[in-house]
């Protein structure tokens, strides 16, 4: 039974009275963790706990202490255990402690400096103070060392890049000069300005990882990114897919519904009569140009006789391709860059797209990943979100990938593959199952069925293929298809 006085302390605390401490610990009050340190907690094992609560374990110990070194750069104790303060000036060499599960491992150091974040009675390193005291080596003794390997702080600068863009690297490179006197680090601050520049390309440094040479070069790219390009790529070396040849369009039919539908998935919605005016009869609506030279610019660049079999043979030929693409399909909308890469980052929903300094590098590294798939469908699923998930462009960036996945196909000879109304739900979820949750089937499961709907549809006569489209439930729109619980037909069936 605990008492009044147990049941207001602190889960993990250091007693004003060790005399009462040791009595309510005999009487299973409180436990005794360490010596003077107790806890409330009597359940959980003391390994885990005190690895939960490392940040009220150290300010215990070393009240107002600076987390530094491989502690700051990782936020919290290394795999061993270990974590790593700067305890100030005095004690010169103050001694480690060492706790079930959690060894606090201090140095004497200035202690907090300008930039250093307040953080539950301690403080934490600033991001420079990070950088310029993990340029310093380390050797790992009994324990992991203290400072991060050349590597993994090769890795973290060009992680900030990634996702803060090149700008970060010189921010933090001005702050690191503001602090460096303070940390005494003139030597690190020349060692972390030459990797910074290099990292930059405007120094002379060694880079040492694939990554970092890559951004030094001028090709920078989404380590996140390439993880699911692979992901991607083995599951469709894997399978082996129905080699469906390209039907008859003798009335460009299937290319009418190919631009029809993939603009409307990207949300330029018209009627079909409304569009066949625009596509057919070359009719731009007044109040809607913008739209109407959307679904003009997407027709014209899939039955483009080049354009329309171009299956690149070399990532420069992947670059010309799309930008030749993107700028006739967006040719009406100048505002956007029409056959120009993005200048700002761009996301959808909570998908933040590739950075725009890391486009070419990730389209460099995906491509190498690309010429190892066999042609046909494993290319063209895989071109398809390679384009979709780097999203090079402000926009248009799905009609451009759907493109180039049918240009893929009509190079090896198999039917182009189109997504009706009532299955645009099924392709963004395969979409977002691959790049949120890193599960690529059922990607390459929605794209086959796809393709053996368009394959066994039949694309002459008007009147007719409308007909069939309206009874495998094609040109119902996803919510009405949800509503009613329509699905999208095999037209043999």
């Amino acid at each position: 039974m605990t008492t009044r006085k147990s049941q207001k302390l602190p889960e993990i605390f250091m007693p004003e009275d060790p005399k009462w401490a040791s009595a309510a610990a005999g009487r299973g009050e409180i436990r005794r963790l360490a010596h003077g340190l107790y806890s409330t907690n009597l359940d959980e094992a003391p390994e885990q706990l005190l690895r939960r609560r490392w940040y009220d374990v150290a300010a215990l110990y070393f009240p107002g202490a600076v987390i530094v070194d491989r502690s700051a750069a990782v936020s919290g104790p290394a795999a061993d255990g270990s974590l790593f303060l700067d305890s100030g000036p005095t004690p010169a060499n103050p001694r480690p402690v060492k706790l079930p599960g959690l060894t606090l491992r201090p140095r004497s150091g200035p202690g907090p400096i300008e930039g250093d974040m307040e953080f539950a009675d301690l403080w934490m390193a600033s991001p420079a103070r990070i950088a310029l005291e993990n340029i310093r080596p380390s050797r790992a003794r009994s324990s992991v060392a203290r400072t991060l390997r050349h590597e993994e702080l090769e890795e973290r600068l060009d992680r900030i890049a990634r996702i803060r863009g090149e700008q970060a690297l010189n921010e933090l490179r001005d702050d690191a000069r503001e602090i460096a006197p303070a940390l005494d680090a003139a030597e690190q601050l020349a060692e972390l300005e030459d990797l910074i520049g290099a990292l930059l390309g405007t120094r002379e440094a060694r880079l040492r990882t694939p990554a970092g040479r890559a951004r030094g070069a001028g090709l920078g790219y989404d380590t996140d990114r390439l993880r699911r390009f692979e992901l991607l790529r083995a599951e469709l070396a894997s399978q082996d897919f129905a080699q469906r040849p390209g039907p008859e369009d003798p009335e460009r039919l299937f290319a009418f519904f190919e631009a029809y539908f993939s603009n409307w998935i990207e949300g330029t919605v018209f009627e079909v009569d409304q569009a066949e005016e625009i596509i057919f009869e070359g009719h731009i609506l007044g109040q809607r140009p913008a739209d109407a030279h959307d679904i003009q610019g997407t027709f014209d660049a899939i039955t483009d006789p080049v354009l329309r079999s171009a299956a690149p043979a070399s990532v420069e030929e992947l670059e010309t391709y799309i930008l030749e693409v993107h700028r006739r399909i967006m040719r009406g909308r100048g505002e956007l860059g029409p056959g120009e890469y993005k200048e700002q980052s761009n996301r959808a929903g909570i998908t933040f797209f590739v950075h725009p300094d890391l486009v070419r590098g990730t389209l460099y590294e995906g491509f190498t990943l690309y010429q190892t798939l066999p042609a046909g469908m494993p290319r063209a699923i895989y071109a398809m979100f390679l384009l979709a998930e780097v999203h090079p462009f402000a926009d248009g960036n799905g009609r451009v990938a759907r493109a180039l996945m049918n240009t893929e196909l009509s190079a090896a000879g198999l039917c182009r593959v189109m997504v009706p109304l009532s299955y645009r739900d099924e392709y963004m979820s395969a979409l977002r199952a691959l790049s949120q949750n890193e599960h690529p089937t059922p990607l390459w499961r929605m794209i086959d069925r796809a393709q053996q709907w368009a394959a066994h549809m039949t694309w002459t006569d008007h009147d007719h293929v409308l007909n069939l489209l309206q009874q495998t439930n094609a040109l119902v729109t996803p919510e009405r298809a949800q509503e009613l619980n329509l699905h999208l037909l095999d037209p043999t069936a």
